[in-house]
């Protein structure tokens, strides 16, 4: 799945091997993915009583970075559509919140918000800059 040039998001499969799929492919295996942790009892307790795992947060974030991948091709590949569409106001309220959501609870990596390279083109970092700007995200 890409989100931009060089910006190409690999799944790891059953075997540990990074395997290129196409952005349907990779974002139903998140999404796959995800509802079985939530799924998890272990992961996601629903019983009163019931402890996190200590590693609990670095699971969470996993599950945030896997989202924010989709967001980020969502904005790289589709955006256009979602303009003629006129339902950006709906996405990028979205992304606000989820953007708020993983500053929140300190989910969110910094190296997943910034270009890999100085000069690529605008990255998730530089509308969460933006945004701050305008007070839309708080610092």
């Amino acid at each position: 799945m890409s989100a931009g040039p060089g910006m190409d998001y690999t799944w790891i499969d059953a075997s540990r091997k990074r395997v290129k799929l196409p952005a349907p492919q990779y974002i139903d295996y998140v999404l796959t993915w995800v509802e079985g942790l939530i799924k998890d009892e272990a992961v996601f307790p629903t019983k009163a009583g019931r402890e996190f795992s200590p590693n609990f947060p670095s699971v969470a974030r996993h599950i945030y970075t896997q989202l924010l991948r989709i967001f980020a091709h969502l904005y790289h590949a589709h955006y256009e559509v979602y303009l003629h569409l006129s339902m950006e106001g709906h996405l990028n309220s979205l992304f606000a919140h989820f953007l708020t959501f993983g500053r929140e609870f300190d989910l969110l990596e910094p190296k997943e918000c910034r270009a890999p390279k100085e000069g690529w083109p605008f990255v998730i970092g530089d509308l969460m800059d933006a945004w701050r700007s305008l007070n839309i995200l708080e610092t």
